[in-house]
């Protein structure tokens, strides 16, 4: 298969960022500080990718202002300041995005974070500065809505044939095809290699590296 796609967008939580056991622990601590049923594991890593209140409502049903206000500015403390689980980059991020910068990509991120998040986990990895432009749920439609994609494809003038969505959850993967990109899963966040094949992956990766190996030899 031959990988001429010249944009690459990326999921951040689970994809870029080895995130997602802080968010399984903040979502379940916020749910017992606020009196609602705590959420399993399985239950939380499912809406992972999804913008917050749509996530909170698929997890709790509906809730009215104030239980969502109260959960909400909870979560946010637990998640940023109370919560000590590492939520490091995966080990070869920084690599990859650098060798596919200097290989030519144009890069971006689609994320259901607000951007108060992305821009927080930007400056604690300093890694703003590969991605050309990104798309946060807080300003747009949340996955798996394309409008992300359409929007960052607008504005990087690059048509959908030339344009990956890389992610770790059937929301991302979803996505992409709505959005008539190609969609690449990776193995190691919150859906396994056949729930993201099952989504409309047609390229599901075990690393990052595995990744942009792929990419950058297809395209010297």
């Amino acid at each position: 298969m031959m990988y001429d796609k010249r944009l690459v967008v990326f999921d951040w939580d689970g994809t870029l960022m080895d995130s997602i056991g802080r968010i399984v622990s903040s979502m379940q601590n916020t749910a017992q500080h606020t009196g609602l049923p705590v959420p399993t594991e399985v239950s939380v890593r499912d809406i992972i990718g999804l913008s917050l209140e749509p996530a909170i409502e698929k997890l709790f049903g509906v809730l009215n202002a104030t239980q969502m206000n109260n959960f909400l500015t909870q979560y946010r403390d637990e998640y940023v300041d109370l919560n000590t689980t590492p939520s490091p980059l995966f080990h070869d991020a920084k690599l990859v995005l650098s060798k596919l910068s200097s290989a030519g990509y144009r890069l971006a991120v689609a994320t259901g974070k607000a951007r108060r998040g992305l821009k927080r986990v930007w400056a604690e990895s300093e890694t703003e500065h590969y991605f050309d432009t990104s798309r946060c749920a807080s300003e747009t439609k949340g996955k798996p809505d394309p409008q992300m994609l359409y929007e960052i494809m607008s504005e990087l003038k690059t048509q959908p044939e030339h344009t990956v969505m890389v992610g770790d959850s059937v929301h991302d993967m979803k996505m992409a095809v709505a959005a008539g990109v190609q969609a690449i899963g990776v193995s190691f966040g919150v859906h396994d290699a056949e729930r993201l094949r099952e989504a409309g992956a047609t390229i599901v990766v075990d690393s990052l590296s595995e990744l942009s190996n792929k990419l950058v030899r297809e395209t010297l």
